[in-house]
């Protein structure tokens, strides 16, 4: 008895076993923050159970007058938003998101009924990352919002070197995440800065849509050429004047000028 005593005294007090019971168990990462923001609840509490499902942290809001304040408290990874919203609708509320230095950052995707691609191009032009039409698969959704994610998380994805890059009026600065036009700063999504940047990487080289998906939202999911069409016409948008920059090559994808006579 005495030997078994003094057996377990000598382990308690061996430094190594008392640093492994000190050791904390590891924890697990935490759950990425959704906020949805639709007025039908019937779509909310469909969209929220599988988000749950999957691991994600879900919050809702029903109109667009509390979408600023719950986002500032709550401090989303991402904002799914429907644009048919009562009071203030959808894209008044990307505005006001995209505006605000303490929810600027925030990536959304968008959630509409409209199918026109006017629509679409403005939600984008605003700011939202991506789109889904209703009716939707949720499939689809779930896609959208861990591409829209993982793009955030592994940052703009431009070329390994990094550096300032440029074409005509263009530069990129891959490192600052900064995008010139005749030095003067423009704001574009996540996305759209992968896509531009590719293109210029391409040095007037012709990039399919399925290349420019694959720079810019990854091998991983399925995005219609429909969808890179409308980002492509969103950024023309933003470049304003140098909107000559992206030369379409009809029935193939497109590529980057270097000057507006550059059409070879």
């Amino acid at each position: 008895m005495e030997l078994l005593e003094r057996t377990n005294m000598s382990r308690s007090n061996d430094p190594a076993r008392q640093a492994v019971a000190a050791r904390p168990a590891p924890s697990s990462p935490p759950r990425k923050k959704v906020l949805i923001v639709d007025d039908e609840k019937d779509i909310v509490d469909l969209v929220a159970y599988n988000l749950g499902r999957n691991g994600y942290e879900t919050f809702t809001v029903g109109n667009g007058n509390e979408v600023l304040e719950t986002a500032v408290k709550v401090a989303p990874d991402l904002i799914i938003l429907d644009l048919m919203l009562p009071g203030i609708d959808g894209m008044e509320v990307a505005r006001r998101l995209k505006s605000d230095s303490r929810t600027l950052n925030i990536p959304i995707v968008m959630l509409t009924a409209k199918g026109e691609e006017t629509d679409v191009v403005v939600g984008l032009t605003l700011g939202a990352d991506d789109y889904v039409t209703k009716p939707f698969s949720m499939k689809v959704l779930l896609a959208r919002v861990g591409s829209v994610l993982r793009r955030v998380e592994t940052g703009p994805g431009t070329p390994a070197e990094g550096g300032l890059l440029r074409a005509g009026p263009l530069s990129i600065d891959t490192l600052k995440h900064e995008v010139l036009v005749n030095e003067e700063a423009i704001k574009l999504t996540l996305t759209e800065f992968k896509l531009l940047s590719a293109l210029l990487t391409a040095r007037g080289r012709v990039l399919t849509r399925d290349q420019l998906m694959d720079k810019a939202m990854g091998t991983d999911v399925f995005v219609t050429d429909r969808a890179i069409d409308v980002h492509i016409t969103a950024i023309r948008k933003k470049l304003g004047d140098a909107s000559w920059l992206v030369n379409t090559v009809r029935g193939v994808g497109y590529r980057l000028r270097e000057s507006p006579d550059d059409n070879d």
